[in-house]
């Protein structure tokens, strides 16, 4: 099965030795997407809410590249600074989806840089 790197149409800083996305067959592997200003690479700090939301759109945008949409994505793993955040997160998270919600599980993670969130995603991507 070949593979296609699937590069988020505004990062211009290198973030790191990964792919923001790979298409395998139908399926896109989404990498952990943070809230960051991808034009510097620079963290934006804000609420859990400002930091969700951001971060899922910068996978909309990963699965938008590839050919897809939010309702392709199926799965999310999300991780938390701080669990005592959830309902909040969980709140902005739930305001970015419509329809059938990706399944998902969230864990408390330590994270680097001082954010407090970070999301992985896999989409089905058909029609490609």
């Amino acid at each position: 099965m070949s593979k296609l790197e699937i590069k988020h149409p505004d990062k211009a800083a290198n973030t790191g030795a990964y792919s923001a996305g790979v298409l395998a067959g139908d399926l896109l592997f989404i990498s952990g997407q943070g809230p960051l200003d991808l034009a510097t690479g620079a963290v934006r700090h804000g609420t859990i809410e400002e930091e969700t939301l951001l971060t899922l759109s910068h996978i909309r945008k990963i699965v938008e590249a590839a050919g897809g949409s939010i309702d392709d994505i199926v799965k999310c793993t999300v991780h938390l600074e701080d669990m005592r955040e959830f309902d909040r997160y969980d709140a902005a998270y739930g305001s970015f989806f419509s329809g059938i919600r990706p399944a998902r599980t969230t864990v408390q993670s330590v994270l680097s840089d001082g954010i407090k969130i970070e999301i992985d995603a896999i989409a089905r991507i058909s029609g490609r």
